[in-house]
């Protein structure tokens, strides 16, 4: 932990800090002097984290919370800033996706993908915002995909979702600019992580022909990206608000 870090004396929350990206950045957070809400949907992955945090010299609570569920969003937000004093950091990371052709699809599992990947991002910047209004100050970096830019084949829904997550962070920079609120989107293309594993299955031939699509030829891992999301989180990103970095080997170039 390194206490003259850019994020010292800060308390950052990330959600879907289990595993991923979400790790990734908790793990970055704390590397650069923060404390950190380690929030996931599981307990084990969750206590999982905190017990890296802790080896490396770093503090760290866990907040198990389904980010679908507002009222359990707030009151891990409230039990936050009752353990910390405030939120300096929100990284809304959380998120999940079943491909499949649209036409396959169901209201059941439109509703899971928009709670999970709009809704949960509104859950969770309405319960920190007003917080950081109060305070004067706050940083706020939603975790998107490129999916949400330029479209994603089996992930209709998904696509729709996160491009909504982008135009709400837009929105939402021009409301709190004035408070002292910067919020960014970070938007990965493919990345090694669980939830790429667990979507795309055993499916190597679809791999392969995702990977050739890409000019730097391999997925992003975890790390890269969250080297993306601090840096939005940090003052080196001070006059940048309303903006989607992404984070994608070239795939897409907007």
């Amino acid at each position: 932990m390194n206490s003259e870090g850019r994020f010292s004396g800060e308390v950052a929350m990330v959600t879907g800090a289990g595993s991923g990206i979400g790790r990734a950045t908790a793990l970055g957070l704390v590397e650069e002097g923060a404390s950190v809400v380690i929030g996931d949907l599981s307990d084990e992955r969750a206590h999982a984290v905190a017990k890296e945090v802790a080896e490396l010299g770093g503090r760290a609570e866990v907040a198990v919370f389904d980010v679908a569920d507002a009222g359990s969003v707030r009151r891990a937000v409230d039990g936050a800033i009752g353990t910390f004093g405030k939120i300096d950091v929100l990284v809304s990371n959380a998120g999940w996706d079943r491909v499949m052709p649209f036409v396959d699809t169901d209201e059941a599992l439109w509703d899971r993908v928009i709670a999970v990947n709009y809704r949960g991002h509104l859950a969770c910047a309405h319960a920190v915002v007003p917080h950081m209004i109060e305070h004067g100050s706050g940083r706020l970096v939603l975790v998107a995909s490129d999916a949400g830019r330029v479209g994603s084949s089996g992930e209709v829904v998904y696509s729709g979702a996160k491009g909504a997550v982008i135009a709400f962070a837009k929105a939402l920079a021009r409301e709190t600019a004035r408070h002292g609120v910067r919020v960014n989107c970070v938007a990965p293309g493919l990345t090694d992580t669980p939830m790429l594993a667990e979507v795309t299955g055993q499916n190597e031939r679809l791999m392969a022909a995702i990977i050739r699509s890409i000019p730097l030829g391999r997925p992003g891992t975890p790390e890269e990206v969250a080297r993306a999301v601090l840096f939005l989180a940090s003052s080196d990103a001070g006059y940048i608000t309303g903006q989607t970095l992404s984070v994608n080997g070239g795939l897409s170039m907007l």
